[in-house]
């Protein structure tokens, strides 16, 4: 970044300095972090659809990788900001006869901003964290269970397929156990089913949506339709979900829940494959 200011130095007396060269410099800066905010959410997708698919490892981590320099990048722009930023307000108060080397002062602030970087910063950017969480909850959905190697939805396939044979054997006394089988199906179905179920519509999920505060999801539309009714009354929004003690949601406090989503997708399509 050092070396791109769009403001170069030069000596003389002066009692004014118009800094709307560089201001709209910034500005245009500025709208450079969305094209950053877009490629981390391509990237995340990507992600995402690689560890559904169960693709290589090596593919998903060529898509971390990418999540982390879009991270950097985001980092420095930040910092380059601050610094021009910083310089800016400083010769407004300074009102010095001479006007100072800008492009000396932005390096010198930027550089001590760089020279705290540290990867605990990655916390801080919401997309970046957004993303490892929603890459947990994924491979949590689909990583195998130690009995047996299958995750709660390939039991219940597994289980319906052996009932169904076991049917046709015409074997009674394998009915009767499919019977007792059946009920701890229907348990764990409703148990998964109940994440899916939006806390307002009482409906399963199409586009979920997590409260970053309480952890809650909901129905997007309806969740915001909720808080701006709210709003226009002047009243506090409080968490749908029954026992939150979260009393004062903002639209702020929502993320889009991809691995939820994901999730739901994947049981729809079982649903349909075991009818």
């Amino acid at each position: 970044m050092p070396g791109r200011s769009t403001s170069s130095s030069s000596s003389g007396s002066t009692g004014f300095i118009s800094f709307s060269g560089v201001e709209s410099a910034l500005s245009s800066l500025k709208n450079f972090q969305s094209c950053i905010s877009s490629g981390m959410d391509t990237a995340s997708s990507v992600a995402l659809d690689l560890v559904e698919t169960q693709t290589e490892v090596s593919s998903e981590y060529s898509m971390d990788k990418a999540m982390v320099e879009f991270a950097m990048m985001d980092r420095e722009l930040n910092h380059y900001l601050k610094a021009v930023q910083s310089t800016i307000n400083h010769v407004k108060e300074e009102r010095s006869e001479k006007i100072p080397d800008l492009k000396l002062l932005v390096e010198k602030k930027f550089l001590a901003l760089q020279n705290k970087n540290s990867d605990a910063d990655f916390q801080n950017n919401e997309k970046f964290v957004q993303f490892k969480q929603q890459l947990k909850e994924l491979k949590k959905q689909l990583k195998p269970k130690e009995d047996g190697g299958h995750n709660e939805f390939d039991k219940i396939k597994d289980k319906d397929g052996s009932r169904a044979g076991n049917e046709r054997d015409g074997l009674q006394s394998d009915r009767e156990v499919d019977i007792t089988e059946g009920v701890d199906e229907d348990m764990i179905v409703t148990q998964s089913q109940t994440n899916f179920i939006c806390p307002i519509t009482q409906l399963e999920m199409k586009k979920p949506v997590k409260n970053k505060v309480c952890g809650h999801t909901y129905e997007e539309e309806a969740i915001v339709r909720m808080i701006e009714s709210k709003h226009k009354r002047k009243k506090k929004t409080c968490c749908p979900k029954i026992g939150c003690s979260h009393v004062d949601m903002r639209m702020s406090d929502l993320i889009q829940d991809e691995a939820l989503r994901r999730a739901i997708e994947s049981h729809k399509k079982r649903r349909r494959q075991s009818n």
